[in-house]
């Protein structure tokens, strides 16, 4: 197996990605080694708002501007599972260290710290994630399903879900609208 580590990378669904869970995501790769990859999708907001949330956990959510920010399909594996993808900081129980900027924490302690306005300054927050085996996300790669491009924070935590796929194509230099469905093998 070669080297490809896209660890702390920005995966784009190409347009012939017809998986329903994939199809136009903008997914943010977590974790990839020789085991396999673990990403969380940042560009699909779903009808539920942090507000309510925390409601159905039965946490208070002291930050009025938070009560409206909308929690996001992170992928279709443990979709009754929240993921807190946020900037570092914070002595979270179970937090996997992306890089030295982000992390992904999936203990209840963040939300706790989120309800009382001691969380990260940037958060996103989701249901699920999205996992690949040993190989499956290299050999994706070579069908043509993704491209693939060095992650942006500001993308991640500063841009409406919209604009998150744009905005990571145009790291590529190129727009969504520009690509073919139709792949190419030199």
């Amino acid at each position: 197996m070669s080297e490809l580590n896209l660890t702390n990378h920005f995966l784009i669904a190409m347009p012939a990605m017809t998986d329903p869970f994939f199809a136009k995501s903008l997914t943010y790769v977590c974790e990839h080694n020789e085991q396999g990859a673990m990403g969380i999708v940042v560009n699909r907001p779903i009808s539920l708002t942090l507000s309510e949330l925390f409601a159905q956990i039965n946490m208070p959510l002291k930050p009025v501007e938070l009560e409206d920010v909308l929690v996001h399909f992170g992928g279709p594996v443990q979709t009754d599972r929240g993921f807190v993808l946020h900037d570092t900081g914070g002595p979270w129980q179970s937090t996997l260290q992306v890089n030295d900027k982000i992390g992904l924490t999936t203990s209840r302690d963040i939300l706790q710290a989120v309800g009382e306005g001691q969380g990260p300054q940037h958060l996103l927050v989701t249901l699920g994630y999205a996992g690949w085996s040993e190989g499956q996300l290299e050999q994706e790669l070579a069908d043509n399903a993704w491209l693939s491009v060095l992650a942006s924070e500001h993308i991640l935590f500063e841009l409406p879900a919209e604009e998150r796929l744009p905005a990571a194509m145009a790291l590529l230099g190129i727009d969504f609208a520009s690509l073919s469905d139709e792949a190419g093998h030199a």
